[in-house]
């Protein structure tokens, strides 16, 4: 038996029409189901549901079944991956932007603990009884054990590169972590943090934000993507995957990635962001934010097919989490840019309910721009496997140097860009606008934004000749840099060190890493763009450009490796060692080490302050944009 289910679209495209099959519904408990992290989450009773709300800033607290939202409450900027407490009706809240864990009484709406950790909290998980919980840090790399209760830090453990997911074993002992740039999954003791076991991924495996572990504890499921750098086209470069981590039985320690745009035979998908395990462990539901697409898979679990497609629905704009009910009989999924929680049938695929979590914060132009840059459908792209998102998700970078036809290209991430036209590596945009050659182009093939003709980027402005690109524009230059957790309490006195070095005739630094955003780079005439060969031009055999680049900021370049336009230096050391011999990008080969040392404290704690008042002050030109 099959159902036609019809959703509204947004409003660049039509609306979808696709068939859901028939599932079998086997109910479970709320005791089955996993403790996992996740930016929507079940409370243990069963009675109700939080969301994060990242654009709003506040955490939704919504009845089940009913689907009342009872309040929202305010947190701190961009909020992520929420966790209830044991079973009582108090939760923890991840707040990335402001390097907080919020605790919060979710019955009185009051906020009991802030409790300040490194940097970028991400996914968050409690133990049953509520006296632990588990936080990964985005950077440096760590998990976090914080008390609830008392509201402190009692534990810090390695956890690789940037850890996202994270969920927690039945019997409490293990966690599970998630490394978002590899999707490398590693297992660590509850007790003290030591490392238990690690499943690597593919090296084309990014973007790995959720982890979950199937009741049975013999599989968990991790949703990804995978970046296949030599390729510069949108039919081949990006695709979607879920890993499966088998934990136990005759395969245990392997993974098995599952392509997730073949499983459905020619529909395309494209950045899954979440999954969900159903309370019986027969189903694994996808939800995929660049094509508004929920996929429900089967779980074979036969250590071969592992995964196998059962039904799909279409959801609403920019989906980011998905979670069974309770009982097993429905699941909610999150329209990040909707502002809404849909409640679907499981049986039927039908809506039976939803409710609006949070008011839009964003104004039209801004909504309408982001809308753009997370679909992965037209007219953006013609193929569904990439978008703007894919490779600059909420403004960062994905760590990846991609092979395009001009030569190897680092992905840079966004932030401080209305301040620091023109745009790429080699300068060949000097508006965001100009990027309708993208979107109509190999990479993307989307009809664009643009009636008519397109002038040659660099050539006559299109600023102001297309609402929506406009709309996109806004929203690609809003994006603010964070400040650096390396000068929380201003520069340390080794930071002061290389800050003098930095700018000292002595090392030249400052000569082109100038002005508040650390770039000469500024908006302006074409005939203005200052361009500087510093010696890396040579090291890639496929560059077809000049030697000469465009100056990156270097605000955030903590947490933005690898470096240089090739993406060849891992690190800030090696940009002013190894991949600096001639003393071209710098004077630097005379310093000692513990002055190289110093540069890098510097450089690491770039910002320490907000440089946009500076920049101001100064008169410097910025596009002009709302700051996200």
């Amino acid at each position: 038996m099959s159902f036609i289910f019809r959703v509204p679209s947004p409003p660049f495209r039509r609306l979808a029409v696709l068939p859901l099959l028939m599932l079998l519904v086997c109910c479970g408990s709320a005791d089955a189901q996993t403790i996992s992290a996740g930016l929507l989450n079940f409370s243990a009773a069963g009675d109700r549901f939080a969301c994060s709300n990242r654009d709003s800033g506040t955490v939704s607290i919504v009845s089940w079944p009913e689907l009342k939202l009872l309040r929202e409450i305010p947190v701190g900027h961009k909020p992520e991956g929420v966790a209830w407490l044991g079973k009582s009706n108090r939760l923890a809240c991840c707040v990335y932007g402001d390097d907080e864990v919020v605790i919060l009484d979710t019955d009185s709406g009051s906020i009991e603990h802030r409790i300040q950790v490194f940097d970028e909290p991400y996914g968050v998980v409690s133990n049953s009884d509520g006296s632990r919980i588990y936080v990964t840090l985005e950077y440096p790399g760590q998990v976090v054990q914080l008390d609830p209760q008392q509201g402190q830090q009692l534990q810090q453990w390695s956890a690789g590169t940037m850890p996202r997911g994270i969920c927690i074993s039945a019997d409490q002992q293990r966690i599970l972590v998630t490394e978002y740039l590899t999707a490398m999954v590693r297992e660590l003791s509850t007790a003290d943090g030591s490392e238990l076991r690690t499943w690597k991924g593919a090296s084309t495996d990014n973007l790995a934000r959720q982890i979950v572990i199937a009741p049975g504890q013999q599989r968990a499921y991790v949703t990804h993507i995978r970046s296949r750098v030599t390729a510069a086209h949108g039919s081949g470069s990006i695709f979607p995957y879920a890993s499966v981590i088998r934990l136990d039985g005759a395969k245990q320690g392997t993974r098995l990635r599952v392509p997730l745009d073949t499983i459905r035979g020619t529909r395309v998908t494209a950045n899954p962001w979440d999954c969900d395990v159903s309370p019986d462990g027969r189903s694994l539901a996808v939800a995929f934010a660049g094509t508004n697409d929920l996929y429900v898979l089967k779980i074979v679990g036969d250590d071969y097919v592992e995964l196998d497609f059962e039904a799909s629905v279409r959801c609403g704009s920019n989906p980011r989490a998905v979670r069974y009910s309770p009982d097993g009989s429905s699941f909610l999924v999150y329209n990040a840019l909707d502002f809404n929680v849909v409640c679907y049938n499981r049986q039927t695929g039908q809506v039976t309910g939803e409710v609006t979590v949070t008011e839009c914060p964003l104004d039209p132009q801004i909504l309408l721009g982001k809308q753009l840059f997370y679909t992965a459908l037209q007219p953006m792209t013609a193929r569904a496997w990439i978008s703007c998102s894919s490779c600059h998700p909420d403004g960062d970078a994905d760590g990846r140097t991609w092979q395009q036809p001009e030569g190897l290209r680092n992905t840079q991430p966004l932030g401080g860009l209305a301040w620091t036209h023109p745009l790429h590596w080699s300068a060949d945009r000097d508006e965001v606008q100009d990027f309708e050659h993208t979107i109509r182009g190999a990479l993307m093939g989307g009809r664009g934004l643009l009636s008519g003709g397109l002038p040659a980027a660099m050539d006559e402005a299109i600023t102001g000749r297309s609402a929506p690109l406009d709309a996109l524009a806004a929203y690609t230059n809003s994006h603010a840099v964070p400040l650096s957790p390396h000068a929380r309490g201003g520069l340390s006195a080794a930071a002061i060190r290389g800050q003098q070095l930095f700018n000292s005739a002595e090392t030249g630094c400052a000569n082109c890493h100038s002005g508040p955003f650390y770039s000469d780079s500024q908006p302006g005439p074409v005939e203005q763009l200052a361009m500087h060969n510093v010696g890396t031009g040579n090291d890639d055999d496929t560059e077809l450009m000049s030697p000469a680049y465009d100056t990156p900021t270097l605000l955030g370049l903590y947490r933005s490796a690898p470096y240089l336009h090739h993406g060849k230096a891992a690190t800030l050391h090696d940009v002013l060692t190894t991949m600096n011999p001639a003393d071209r990008h710098g004077q630097t080969s005379h310093l000692r080490s513990d002055q190289i040392d110093d540069l890098v404290e510097f450089l690491k704690s770039l910002p320490w302050e907000d440089p946009v008042p500076a920049a101001e002050t100064a008169g410097l030109k910025q596009v002009q944009t709302a700051r996200h």
